[in-house]
């Protein structure tokens, strides 16, 4: 397997993307459409009224942010109408059966689909329970029931995340979750019981007349008792961990992959790098330090730094994404922060690789010089380069390019 039989892969497919509108979502979207501009449809699963609504979400949160602008320069007025041939937006939600599609437009996609990548994920770690298990549990489970009525599919792929394995030390091997399964000696999961226990609380919730602040919290604080139950650190990786059961469980003779990356950061090189959106994971410590805002932050300086690379996946398990400055005399909010992010920061676990490092190997032996555009070895990376002439800059150059699409 080379460069080129990967982008030949894409030749004439139609592919079915969740998640679009997020930062992964849109790295795919433009890479795919960049190497294979032959490929034959790209659906777009976004949330909207209707499938207007849903084209203008994806004109402006995704195909008009910068990181399409080499697209837009290789097409110059071409560009929309070549995005219009190539992208369909659709207005549905993975939560929903068949994505709350109508009957015509449920037949076209699942007559034609090639391939499915769900991306479609709630990434709070204090996320309302329901909320999240509406995403990342039931939404697994249509995405499955979904895909079994796609009579050409060749592929579905899961983007989960690495930290379904909790607080595991020593060596974590890459193994599939098996219904039922658990992190905690001595305890069953049962994923109906735990949409049923939602509903109830809900229930509950409403005859109490409680107020939405009251709602917001008992249901947070519900995600984070059931992780922690069955041992997960929070409701985050519970409920992926949970989507991927299900997925296991219903896929029959699906050919499914689930991918698992750790953190993601900005680009490396192309077709912007240092690009990303907002600050995110490790970025608040960088810019709390960098603005004198933050002081210290909770490590373990044993910590292995474990790294896995898919644009830039990085493994950081030893910092605190916190302002601790911020939360001098709040006590109870630090302490809260420090329970959900102590099992990253005081990681003791080394994500097992050796799937990833076989396909590495395969594109290696098989390089035909375009490697350049799926490049995922770590080792060739310069870290040191990385982020001080990479990830740092593109603070300023997204700063720069948010204010200006402003």
């Amino acid at each position: 397997m080379d460069a080129a039989q990967v982008a030949a892969y894409f030749r004439g497919k139609n592919v079915l993307i969740t998640g679009a509108t997020g930062f992964l979502g849109k790295v795919l979207l433009e890479k795919i459409l960049r190497i294979q501009p032959d490929v034959r449809k790209l659906f777009l699963l976004v949330r909207a009224t209707d499938d207007e609504s849903a084209r203008r979400r994806v004109q402006t949160e995704v195909t008009g942010r910068e990181i399409f602008q080499v697209l837009r320069e290789k097409h110059g007025k071409g560009f929309e109408d070549f995005i219009e041939e190539k992208v369909c937006p659709l207005a549905g939600d993975v939560m929903y059966e068949d994505f709350g599609l109508d009957t015509a437009k449920l037949k076209e996609v699942s007559k034609d689909v090639d391939i499915i990548v769900n991306g479609a994920a709630t990434t709070n770690f204090y996320e309302r329970y329901d909320v999240s298990f509406d995403t990342n549990v039931l939404g697994a489970k249509q995405i499955c029931a979904f895909a079994n009525k796609c009579t050409k599919l060749k592929m579905l792929l899961h983007v989960s995340t690495a930290y379904v394995s909790g607080e595991q030390e020593g060596l974590i091997l890459e193994k599939p979750f098996m219904m039922g399964g658990t992190l905690r000696e001595g305890t069953h999961l049962d994923i109906e019981s735990e949409l049923n226990l939602i509903k109830h609380t809900q229930i509950e919730l409403k005859a109490n007349c409680a107020t939405d602040k009251a709602e917001r919290k008992t249901m947070k604080e519900l995600g984070l008792k059931r992780a922690r139950h069955f041992g997960w650190p929070n409701t985050y990786v519970f409920t992926k961990a949970m989507g991927e059961m299900l997925l296991g469980h219903l896929r029959g003779d699906l050919p499914v992959v689930i991918i698992r990356p750790s953190i993601i950061t900005s680009l490396l090189k192309e077709p912007l790098p240092g690009w990303m959106e907002g600050v995110r994971t490790i970025d608040s410590v960088f810019l709390g330090y960098a603005k004198q805002a933050l002081k210290f932050f909770l490590v373990d300086p044993n910590t292995i730094m474990d790294v896995i690379l898919h644009l830039v996946n990085v493994g950081l398990c030893g910092v605190f994404s916190g302002r601790y400055n911020e939360l001098s005399g709040k006590y109870r909010l630090a302490m809260h922060l420090i329970k959900l992010y102590a099992p990253y920061t005081l990681f003791k676990g080394r994500f097992d690789d050796m799937n990833l490092e076989r396909l590495r190997k395969a594109m290696e032996q098989n390089s035909d010089g375009g490697e350049y555009y799926f490049d995922f070895d770590p080792k060739k990376i310069d870290w040191d380069d990385y982020f001080y002439m990479v990830h740092f800059p593109g603070y300023g150059l997204n700063a720069a390019l948010n204010k200006r699409c402003t």
